[in-house]
């Protein structure tokens, strides 16, 4: 099936990753990258790989980048596999996806993920599934806190092997990248309702319980303390990036609950200078 197949790579300044990603896809025969105007060497990188498509659009949110992607890039295969540029494909579910069978019934494929630190594969990863592979004119993105959400019209199965997710990006890097899915992550939380959000989304609304628990959840129930340091980083870094929505979820509702206050003795104010009114009257 891999000649009914076209990888959709969305990039931007992904040189550390983006040609250990396309390596693995030597198969395909179209690749289509979408680049949000990267300044690093990410597009020669991709020039390198002769089947790769290179299409530029300034990046306003996931959802658009990826229907675009999907829409307006001329894809003529009729399965589209979608990939991070950090998501790099093992021998394994490459001969996997080689022997489906393009099941009428099924309309979309599930994968689960090995997280890796500098090509290290952890045991610790709490990377979710995720849809990569759908029939093209079945799906649509959705967009979903700071992230997307692909939405698949009928039965989606789940792939036996697992893909390895390796970004090797400076820590930097994935430090500011943090602040702002916490800012996108915040708003989501607060727009939802309560009985629409995820176990692990109302969780995260309960503010100091989030970090704590994914810290022990790591090291401890996942065995990342035998990870080795690599293990301790990755712990770390989950636990931090909680701690960030928890200070977004506290900064927002001290911030609504000093409006309110504000609202309030303005009101009083107000309402006391009526009724001091309608006395001197």
């Amino acid at each position: 099936m891999l000649d009914q197949i076209t990888p959709l790579i969305l990039t931007y300044n992904e040189a550390p990753n983006i040609g250990r990603t396309l390596a693995q896809l030597t198969w395909a025969n179209d690749i289509v990258v979408v680049d949000s105007f990267s300044d690093d060497s990410t597009t020669d990188i991709v020039s390198g790989f002769q089947q790769a498509r290179v299409y530029q659009r300034v990046f306003d949110n996931h959802r658009d980048q990826w229907n675009f992607g999907l829409n307006d890039t001329d894809i003529k295969s009729p399965w589209v596999l979608a990939l991070d540029a950090d998501y790099v494909l093992t021998d394994e579910i490459v001969s996997e996806l080689r022997g489906l069978d393009g099941d009428q019934a099924i309309n979309g494929y599930r994968a689960d993920f090995i997280y890796c630190l500098n090509g290290q594969r952890l045991r610790s990863g709490i990377y979710p599934s995720v849809t990569v592979l759908y029939r093209r004119q079945c799906a649509h993105y959705l967009q979903d806190g700071h992230t997307h959400r692909i939405h698949v019209k009928g039965q989606i199965a789940q792939l036996r092997q697992k893909i390895l997710h390796d970004d090797r990006k400076s820590l930097n890097r994935w430090y500011l990248s943090q602040l702002k899915y916490a800012e996108l992550e915040t708003q989501k939380l607060f727009q939802t309702r309560k009985e629409d959000l995820s176990f692990r989304d109302r969780v995260r609304t309960w503010r100091v319980v989030a970090p704590i628990a994914v810290l022990l959840h790591c090291l401890v129930i996942r065995g990342g303390v035998l990870d080795g340091w690599r293990g301790f980083l990755y712990a770390f870094q989950r636990s931090l990036a909680e701690m960030m929505l928890s200070l977004n979820l506290l900064a927002h509702t001290i911030g609504k609950t000093e409006k309110r206050e504000t609202g309030e003795r303005f009101a009083e104010l107000v309402d006391g200078n009526k009724t001091q009114h309608k006395g001197d009257f």
